[in-house]
Order: structure tokens, then C-alpha cells, then sequence
């Protein structure tokens, strides 16, 4: 099956136009030549640093080499803003990231409010490099800093009836122009199993490159899950609750057929509508670059395999 293509990729009702369209396309092409801002000098340093220590945590630092500051902050689907990838990067800073709070509540022994300053000091922050594989075929290579998520669920003492976490992300239609869009409902809601959500890769970011997160990349903090779909990485968070039930979340609900609840990278089950056996990695060799062979749970099997143990990995989950 050919690889898709963005237009193939996008639900018909949130198209952008073919003049959008080409101007991305450009644009990428120009990152993976190598002819990036990166090269020409720009970088980090446009965010606060947040510095962390190295992570000895087996399978938390890939040695493949980063994608370029410029791609991970300026190619990125936050449909919040909008449908193209340029949208985030271009409307993002309208949103006000303090004060910032996150709520925690559902089936919890204690249930709480914590403020981004609470969640700085949670836990030691650790850099981490992760792959990240986007649903749509292309993927990035991201040095975050941020802890384990399991650390914010032992704050608030799950019960035992909690099988799932749910994230809700900011909806603010004062900042948010891609909240006119029926495309998903509002807000963004994504979630995991209780045990991926305690898995120590299962990541709580801050920050990347050292610095902490630009808006469009989900500031002031989001999860990164590196062995699932880009889509379940929920950003902007602004609530956390535990509850019995498979939480429904966007994609699923938008379009249950094509984007599964668990959604694990793997290989060898196709989208509906294109090829996953392959990836381009964005930042190397352009748009013409020979692709990458998909990896089972983005390479991540020997660390989370155990977790779906007699589930059928053929099937869209």
C-alpha cells in the first residue's frame, strides 16, 4: 500500500487549502534537506531552561539523533488551533499559561488542585528521548524533560475500582480558534489503562530541549506515551480523573472505525485508509528520503509488550 498522503489523512471536513497545503509541504522538504533554521543557527532558547538529569531508565533514551528544535516546535497537529501544521506554532502564544491548574478527581482517596509550581516539584525532573510516531506516517525524534506520570497518580491514591485515567485538555475559545471546528468535540479528552498509565515510561513533560514546553507543544504539560500513536499524548492539560469505564475519547469518538482506543504503533495493522509498515523521520533526507520500517510499539516492545499479553495485535484496537 503507497504511503498516504496529508490529504488522504485529514477527514474530509477539516481539508486545508491546496495552497496551504503546498506552502507545508515546502516546508518540510526544506527541514529534511538539511536547510532548516536549525542549521542556520536558530534553536533553543526561546523558552525559560528547565534543566533535568539524563534518565537511567532502561528504553528512555534512544540513541537516534533528534529532530531539529525548529521541526518539533513548528510542524505539529494541535487542532485547537487549527488544521494545519503551521497553525500551532502561529497561534498558540495566545494562550495563557499562568496561572495554570490541574484537577484530579474521580475514583481518588484524595482528590485535589495542583498549580504547574506543585507539579515542577512532584518529582526530580529527567531528560528523556523518545520516538514519536505520529498516526498519519511521519515521525520525530524529542529530548523531553518531565517525570513518570506515576508519580502524580500515587498523589492522588487511586481506588481500587479506577481501571482507566482520563485527560482533559484546555478548551478556551478566547485563544482557541480551532474550537469553532466540529471536527472532535470539545475538549480533547484522551485516556489509558491504569497500568499503562503507571508504566515508568509513561511520561508527565514539562519541557523539551532543555526548556520548558512552547505552547505548541502542549505547555505547560502534557503525557507522552512514546510506544502509542501521536494523537493519545494528550496536551495542555488541565484535568486528570480516574474512573471504571473506557473513557471516550476524541478520535475514538470522531472516528471509532479508524482510530482505536489502545492505538499502539504496530506495523503489521494497517489504518483504514493507508499503510503503517513504514514511517518518514522527519529532519532526514526530505520528503524523498528512503522510509523507515515501522518498529512493533515504536520500539518500545521489550519494555511494554507485557502489557497486552494475549490481546490479538492483529487487530485495530
Amino acid at each position: 500500500m503507497a504511503a498516504p498522503l496529508p490529504s488522504e489523512i485529514t477527514p474530509p471536513q477539516v481539508w486545508a487549502s491546496r495552497r496551504a497545503w503546498l506552502r507545508r509541504l515546502g516546508a518540510v522538504a526544506l527541514w529534511g534537506s538539511g536547510a532548516s533554521m536549525a542549521a542556520q543557527g536558530a534553536g533553543p532558547g526561546r523558552q525559560p531552561p528547565l534543566p533535568a538529569q539524563p534518565s537511567a531508565l532502561q528504553g528512555a533514551r534512544t540513541p537516534e539523533a533528534p529532530t531539529p528544535y525548529e521541526l518539533v516546535t513548528g510542524y505539529n497537529n494541535f487542532y485547537e488551533f487549527g488544521t494545519d501544521k503551521e497553525d500551532p506554532a502561529r497561534l498558540a502564544g495566545r494562550m495563557k499559561l499562568r496561572p495554570w491548574t490541574v484537577q484530579i478527581d474521580g475514583l481518588v482517596a484524595k482528590p485535589l488542585t495542583l498549580d504547574w509550581d506543585d507539579l515542577r516539584r512532584l518529582a526530580p525532573l529527567e531528560e528523556r528521548i523518545y520516538r514519536l510516531r505520529c498516526v498519519e506516517g511521519w515521525s520525530m525524534v524529542i529530548p523531553w524533560v518531565g517525570y513518570s506520570l506515576q508519580h502524580l497518580i500515587e498523589r492522588a491514591q487511586p481506588l481500587g475500582s479506577a481501571r482507566y485515567v482520563e485527560f482533559h485538555s484546555l478548551a478556551d475559545r478566547d485563544t482557541m480558534p480551532g474550537l469553532r471546528s466540529s471536527v472532535l468535540l470539545w475538549p480533547y479528552v484522551e485516556g489509558l489503562r491504569m497500568d499503562e498509565a503507571r508504566h515508568p515510561l509513561t511520561l508527565l513533560a514539562l519541557g523539551l530541549y532543555g526548556e520548558l514546553l512552547p505552547p505548541q507543544n502542549g505547555a505547560p504539560l502534557r503525557v507522552v506515551v512514546p510506544w502509542k500513536y501521536g494523537f493519545k499524548s494528550a496536551k495542555s492539560i488541565v484535568r486528570v480523573r480516574f474512573v471504571d469505564k473506557q473513557p471516550a475519547t476524541a478520535w475514538n469518538v470522531a472516528a471509532p472505525h479508524e482510530y482505536g482506543f489502545y492505538a499502539n504503533v504496530n506495523p503489521d495493522v494497517p489504518h483504514p485508509r493507508w499503510s503503517q509498515a513504514t514511517e518518514r523521520r522527519l529532519g532526514q533526507g526530505g520528503l524523498w528520503a528512503p522510509r523507515l520500517k515501522t518498529q512493533l510499539f515504536n520500539g518500545y516492545a521489550e519494555q511494554v509488550g507485557q502489557l497486552y499479553a494475549g490481546m490479538d495485535l492483529r487487530r485495530w484496537y
